[in-house]
Formats: C-alpha cells, sequence, structure tokens
C-alpha cells in the first residue's frame, strides 16, 4: 500500500467553451493542466498561486465534485478516478471540503443543527438518540457552545460561520480536507484563530490538508509542503522551510517578494511582474510563465520545461534556468 494517503498523477480539467448556433465547443479553458501532487497522512500541503491559476479547481477535480477531464486520482492507495457517484459516496467520508465563504456555504433556511446532522444522517453516523450528542461534541470542538446547534446562519460573526464551516467537515471524521481559502473572507486578527484552530484539530485528530490560498503568510504557518501554481500547472515544489528560506523559481521569488515584513526598518526588494495573466484558453506556447518572466531566453516561448528535482530531497522546479 502506498505510503501517500493521496496522490493526483497528471490530472487536467478542462471546460469547453461553447458558441454559436447548434452552441458547440469551439474552444476549451485549460484550468488544470497536468497536475501531479501528493499528500501524506497527517501532514499538510499548500496550493499557492494568483487567482484564476486554477487552485479551486484542482480541489474541487480532487474530490470528483467536478469529473476530471484526464489523470488519475488515488486516494489510500485505491484509484478512485472512475468512480461513480454511488461507489464515491464512501470514499466522500473520508474527503472533505472547507469552502472559502462560510456565510454562502451555509443553507440560510436550516439551522446549525440540522446542518451539521446532514452528513451524519446521509451517511447513517447517528441516530435520534445520540444525535445532539455528535452535535454538540462536534461544536464543542471549534470552541461553540452546544446552544449554537437551535440557531441560523446569519446570527454569527464570519469567524463563527467558519468554524461552523469545520464542524460540517469534522463531522464524518474524514482523513483528508481540503480548505479553499478558508479565511481569505475573515478579519485578520479572526484568520489567526481559525488557522490555529485547525493545526489543533490536525494534531488532535490526525488529519491531512490541502490548504488553497493567495496569502502565502498564511501558508508558512501550517504547511508542510508548497506547491505553486501558475496557469494550470505546477511550477514548484518543496518542503516549506526550504521555499520560504529560497524560493526557486522566478514566480515563487515574485509572491514571496509581495509578502509584507512586519518590520518598518526592513526595506524588501519587490519583484514586479510586468503583464497580466495570459487566458487560459489559449497559454502561451513554452512556459506559461516566459510573457512574464524577467529572465526568459532563448528556449523559453518554444519548449516547456517539466518539473525536475533540484537539489534538495522533495524540492522540484518547472524552469529551463541552472539552479
Amino acid at each position: 500500500m502506498s505510503e501517500e494517503l493521496l496522490e493526483i498523477k497528471n490530472l487536467k480539467k478542462f471546460f469547453p467553451v461553447k458558441s454559436g448556433f447548434f452552441f458547440k465547443a469551439k474552444d476549451h479553458v485549460h484550468a488544470v493542466d497536468g497536475v501531479s501532487l501528493s499528500v501524506k497522512p497527517g501532514h499538510t500541503l499548500g496550493l499557492v498561486g494568483e487567482s484564476g491559476c486554477g487552485k479551486t479547481t484542482t480541489g474541487k477535480t480532487i474530490l470528483k465534485l467536478i469529473e476530471p477531464t484526464d489523470g488519475q486520482i488515488f486516494f489510500q492507495g485505491e484509484n478512485i478516478t472512475g468512480y461513480t457517484r454511488p461507489k464515491m459516496k464512501k470514499v466522500r467520508r473520508q474527503m472533505q471540503m472547507i469552502f472559502q465563504d462560510p456565510f454562502s456555504s451555509l443553507n440560510p433556511r436550516h439551522t446549525i443543527g440540522s446542518i451539521l446532522a446532514s452528513p451524519l444522517e446521509i451517511h447513517g453516523l447517528a441516530d435520534d438518540k445520540n444525535m445532539e450528542d455528535k452535535i454538540t461534541g462536534l461544536l464543542k470542538k471549534v470552541g461553540l457552545s452546544s446552544e449554537a446547534m437551535r440557531r441560523y446562519p446569519h446570527e454569527f460573526s464570519g469567524g463563527q460561520r467558519q468554524r461552523i464551516g469545520i464542524a460540517r467537515a469534522l463531522a464524518l471524521y474524514p482523513e483528508l480536507i481540503i480548505a479553499d481559502e478558508p479565511v481569505s473572507a475573515l478579519d485578520v486578527s479572526i484568520q489567526a484563530q481559525i488557522i490555529n484552530l485547525m493545526k489543533d484539530l490536525q494534531e488532535e485528530l490526525g488529519l491531512a490538508y490541502i490548504i488553497i490560498a493567495h496569502d502565502l503568510s498564511i501558508i508558512s504557518h501550517i504547511s508542510d509542503e508548497v506547491a505553486v501554481m501558475y496557469l494550470g500547472k505546477i511550477v514548484e515544489k518543496a518542503l516549506s522551510a526550504d521555499f520560504y528560506a529560497e524560493p526557486l523559481h522566478p514566480y515563487s521569488k515574485a509572491l514571496i517578494s509581495a509578502v509584507p515584513v512586519p518590520d518598518p526598518e526592513f526595506k524588501k526588494k519587490r519583484v514586479i511582474l510586468k503583464g497580466d495573466v495570459p487566458s487560459p484558453i489559449n497559454p502561451p506556447s513554452g512556459c506559461r510563465f516566459h510573457p512574464r518572466c524577467p529572465y526568459r531566453f532563448e528556449p523559453c516561448d518554444k519548449q516547456e520545461p517539466s518539473l525536475k528535482p533540484i537539489g534538495k530531497e522533495n524540492r522540484f522546479v518547472a524552469c529551463h534556468l541552472k539552479f
């Protein structure tokens, strides 16, 4: 059996762009284009990059909330890529998601008790006798009182709603949680509370996380490994300590340079990228980053670099530069 809890190989997701009288697919959005990643039990992978690079689509495709166009998804050593919806039901107990917006992800017509009871009822993990105890236990784990179960989502703050979202993800005792920008909609002071809560739950329950974010300062506090995504491709993967000490890919350097340093005396050299992210419908030839790269040279616009190991263990970079 594989030591990896999750492994995805050459994962692709293309969305058709339809037009014309017969509404035929004229082109495709290359949202995820050949992504390979793995997560060990109890570990955290941070998936970072600019908005629109395909991070969220990658997370949803891993969970098969949307079907992949190509590639393979292995969970606990089993290839689940072709699983039907009934067959996925058992696997979904082990793979859950925390959504970005803690308000829109909760049904405003249902009480918190009803929201947390739904997954337990669907999977037969509680009956009428012990349902309230189960819900109380979930709320306690995320720092909320049992009174919360009788209230509605609009009666809570953003941070409290995200705690409820975390409780819902924990309801089925999963092994992997994919968190899509779990704190980006929250105040800075509340962000730290939610990140600390997630770390505590990981220690207590042995959870594995994939944290999707564009804020690298958040990822630095919780991730064991970091994968940098640009226009549907992974351009760098590394252990978190190595990545923050010395980012290698030019895009990674630009992202790191944008992270604020809490020292007014320290003057950081910013790497300013020119131009906008190219269209995923018609991505550039060769290296997808080359139109914005300050170090581009002859092969960059023609030959696509592969994600290859560089020096240290678990260090991979997709770039023509020599490291």
